[in-house]
């Protein structure tokens, strides 16, 4: 990597396995630190769209995460709900890997979405 990462160092790439994820707060911002099934690192707003529920406790599918509260899937890499009952997208954050260390950038939302309170 070249130069400073940006961003909030949150986990080491090692904290999280292949299809599983993570709760972390950054600056008070509840994100999801996600896991695909190819082994990729995503960082999604982690509060489902439809309800206030954790997105970090649901099922990791190929690139999708499903809200375990109303079963509501959401694309890692867009944020866009791929199942109802959402259907506003989550936020997706910039994340940076600097060898196994992983940030989060809360400031930088690739996809547009709202995120509430930040």
């Amino acid at each position: 990597m070249n130069g400073t990462p940006k961003g909030e160092l949150v986990c080491s790439a090692g904290d999280i396995q292949v299809k599983q994820a993570l709760r972390i707060l950054v600056d008070g911002y509840p994100v999801a630190v996600v896991r695909d099934s190819m082994g990729e690192i995503h960082a999604i707003g982690d509060t489902c769209s439809h309800a206030d529920i954790s997105l970090s406790e649901g099922d990791v599918e190929g690139c999708a995460i499903e809200c375990w509260g109303h079963g509501s899937q959401f694309d890692l890499r867009s944020g866009q709900p791929l199942q109802l009952p959402a259907y506003d997208p989550v936020p997706v954050f910039a994340v940076e890997l600097d060898g196994d260390d992983v940030y989060v950038d809360v400031t930088n939302v690739l996809n547009g979405a709202s995120v509430n309170n930040y």
